[in-house]
């Protein structure tokens, strides 16, 4: 299956992409890039260390004066012009994409790399629109106006269910607002981040710009949160990991946005569309095998339709087809690792002790599955809202419903884990859903679906969820400084207020 994609020999320079070259890693550490589908090592890489964090660090400031002096149009029309590279090699990353991951080839095709097009169009359009207040005379004696102006060099953390997607998130928003960046890919996905770095090099985007660093996050990521020269700091993964991030960042006094763990809830009322629910509970908790910090995690449904959607999800979970990621029948791919398929195994064997699992809960015995690390689609019933499967982050395809009585008990259960990054909710009365997306504490709320996403709408948590916004005009805040401007209208010398200073002098 590695021939799909010769990752040998289009990384054999390396797998750190500085000043724009590919370079070898000096960590004196080795990586080797698994396909979790089939167990067959991709390639074997040197990852990076603490120095070329630094020298990635040096290239992405030298090269900072020039392109945030660059005008707005100017980095528009570059940002186009890589929109256009990534379209163009649309199929490449797709297979790249599904061949790190074990992503379903329809799910890389239909939703990662259009979605990462778009994002870069979307960028694109928005590098010409970084606008601060309109000026005027607020004082009465001075004109007052905003400047925004990017910040320097970005360093940030990506992770390893959205490779693609998640580069496109913290590079294009820092490079559109006049920042140069140093990004660190989790090392067990490192392909189309490195290619994205070079599409932007190839639309011309200057060298240093954009720099990419594969190594662990104990050596390399630390040094790149901590580095002082780094002003700010984006990172996206579990909420356990994202402390240290701002402990470390903390001490330098950087800018830090995170977007953390979710739990979403799938909120049910009994008047709302039963089908509908189903369908959409079964693709919010499988989509990229349940690896998504959005996915529907915990359905709370209404007591009147508890029983009738639990045998319905049952049923339509069964029918999800599992194989290789290039079938154009394959519903749902292997879990990332075998590491992390025990660890999902794990939470669910334990639930058995406290609540019932209604179908999935083992890892496929079928042929040509046996040597990746798949896992069923499994749904779990009678558990407690205090118990583990339902309070913590599994990031798999484990679904878990609990019955509820008034609308009242449904929301006070939906906002009841320290996660607020998503949430959905499912009923054909405006009132109710009106009420449920005010009260339900989480950074997207969906009315009657589940996923979805747009480059335009900001995507970020409440609580332990973590705070800023990726896409969206909105993620222009976490990337740019803004700065007042006050200019004196008066041009007299002393000023009325001087009295406080010189008393009666004046």
């Amino acid at each position: 299956m590695g021939n799909r994609f010769p990752a040998q020999d289009r990384f054999a320079d390396g797998a750190q992409f500085i000043d724009g070259r590919l370079r070898p890693g000096t960590s004196g550490r080795t990586h080797a890039v698994v396909d979790p589908a089939t167990g067959d090592e991709l390639l074997t890489y040197e990852l990076a260390g603490e120095a070329d964090v630094d020298a990635a660090v040096a290239a992405a400031l030298a090269a900072f004066p020039g392109w945030a002096g660059a005008t707005p149009g100017e980095r528009s029309d570059a940002l186009h012009r890589f929109a256009a590279v990534l379209a163009e090699r649309a199929a490449e990353f797709a297979v790249a994409e599904s061949l790190q991951c074990g992503k379903p080839i329809k799910l890389s095709t239909e939703f990662d790399v259009p979605g990462t097009v778009d994002n870069a169009a979307f960028f694109a359009g928005a590098a010409r629109h970084l606008e601060g207040a309109s000026a005027g005379e607020y004082s009465g004696d001075h004109t007052s106006y905003v400047r925004r102006e990017p910040i320097g060099v970005v360093g940030s953390i990506a992770p390893w269910n959205y490779p693609l997607q998640m580069a496109a998130w913290k590079i294009l928003p820092a490079v559109a607002a006049g920042n140069t960046i140093v990004l660190k890919p989790s090392e067990l996905t490192p392909f189309t981040s490195l290619m994205f770095a070079q599409a932007a090099q190839e639309a011309g985007i200057p060298d240093g710009v954009i720099n990419i660093v594969n190594g662990a996050g104990a050596d390399a990521g630390e040094r790149l949160v901590g580095h002082p020269d780094v002003v700010m700091t984006s990172f996206t993964g579990s909420t356990a990991v994202g402390k240290r991030v701002a402990e470390i960042a903390t001490a330098t006094v950087k800018r830090l946005h995170l977007e953390l763990g979710g739990k979403a809830p799938f909120l049910v009322f009994d008047d709302a569309d039963l089908e509908a629910a189903v369908q959409g509970a079964v693709a919010g908790a499988l989509i990229n095998t349940g690896q998504d910090c959005t996915a529907a995690t915990r359905a709370y449904v209404q007591r009147p339709l508890y029983d009738a959607f639990v045998s319905a999800v049952a049923a339509l979970m069964e029918t999800v087809r599992l194989g290789d990621p290039f079938a154009p029948s394959t519903d749902m791919g292997p879990l990332i690792s075998y590491a992390h398929r025990d660890r999902v195994a794990g939470i669910v064997d334990r639930a058995r002790g406290y609540a019932r699992v209604v179908t999935g809960g083992a890892a496929p015995d079928g042929a040509g599955l046996a040597d990746g690390a798949y896992y069923r689609p499994t749904l779990v019933v009678d558990a407690a809202q205090d118990s583990e499967i339902v309070q913590s982050e599994i990031f798999g395809p484990v679904l878990v419903v609990l019955p509820f009585d008034s609308d009242d008990e449904g929301i006070r259960l939906a906002n009841d884990t320290p996660y607020g990054l998503a949430a959905s909710v499912w009923s054909r009365d405006v009132y109710r859903t009106g009420r449920a997306t005010r009260e339900i504490k989480a950074g997207c709320v969906w009315v009657n679906d589940h996923i979805p996403i747009i480059s335009e709408m900001p995507h970020g948590g409440y609580k332990a969820s973590g705070y800023g916004k990726d896409m969206s005009a909105y993620s222009f805040e976490e990337y740019t400084q803004v700065k007042h401007v006050m200019y004196d209208n008066t041009a007299v010398a002393r000023k009325d207020w001087h009295r406080t200073i010189f008393g009666d002098r004046l």
